[in-house]
């Protein structure tokens, strides 16, 4: 069983790592459920890490329908995580309709190689999980990373295990979304080929004086913390699936 740290600083992948994970999701844009990360965190985080990175590949926030321009910062950004050591990349492209670009995402993938590709979560806003599960298989990408089409993986189990059957070992697929020590074990029994989680836990950060009116926090609780992987959760649920 794999296990996948979702990390936004390399004090996380450096968690990540020391705690058995087996591969790392480098994103950034914490607050819109992560986009591309810099190149100098890209950068930093190979020259520290040895395990497995694949980097975020998304131009910004909000759907996955992508314009020319974007599909063209996409390509530059695959270029920059190449040529900075990643492993692989985490993508995927919708229609209007909620359905899988197939020609766009393949033309991606295969724009990537010899990097390798998991399709992120944006499956899980695909009207029909089985068909978008072909489609997916044809654009060429290894894996996909998915909730079951719930607000987390142990309420999308049913689907996860389907899914996991269905894929007849053409494409890995990850369970991701509230994965936790707590859920590990009964998410691996459903057949999925590996688990993906943030293990986020909060810390005080290193400023002290902040104005009582005004913050700029998004998922983060307020910016007197600061998110981290934390290594004794991933411990914990690397414990749970070995």
């Amino acid at each position: 069983m794999t296990i996948e740290v979702c990390a936004y600083s390399l004090e996380s992948c450096i968690n990540a790592q020391a705690g058995g994970a087996a591969r790392i999701e480098l994103c950034g844009g914490l607050g819109e459920g992560g986009t591309t990360p810099s190149a100098g965190l890209i950068e930093v985080v190979r020259q520290h890490i040895d395990i497995d990175v694949y980097v975020m590949i998304r131009p910004r926030g909000g759907d996955f329908v992508y314009d020319f321009f974007e599909e063209e910062i996409m390509r530059k950004d695959i270029d920059v995580a190449k040529k900075l050591g990643a492993n692989g990349v985490v993508l995927g492209v919708l229609t209007a309709d909620g359905q899988v670009d197939v020609a766009r995402t393949k033309s991606l993938v295969e724009y990537a190689s010899p990097m390798k590709v998991t399709f992120h979560r944006a499956f899980d806003l695909t009207p029909d999980p089985h068909k978008a599960l072909k489609a997916i298989i044809e654009t060429g990408a290894e894996r996909i990373l998915t909730s079951g089409q719930m607000p987390s993986a142990i309420e999308g189990l049913d689907l996860l295990s389907q899914l996991a059957n269905e894929s007849n070992g053409s494409i890995e697929i990850m369970a991701g979304g509230g994965v936790n020590a707590n859920n590990a074990a009964e998410l691996a029994a459903a057949g999925v080929h590996s688990l993906h989680l943030t293990a986020k836990a909060f810390r005080p950060g290193r400023q002290k004086y902040f104005p009582e009116n005004i913050s700029m926090a998004g998922q983060i609780p307020d910016e007197r913390s600061v998110l981290y992987s934390d290594l004794a959760l991933i411990e914990e649920i690397v414990q749970v699936v070995s």
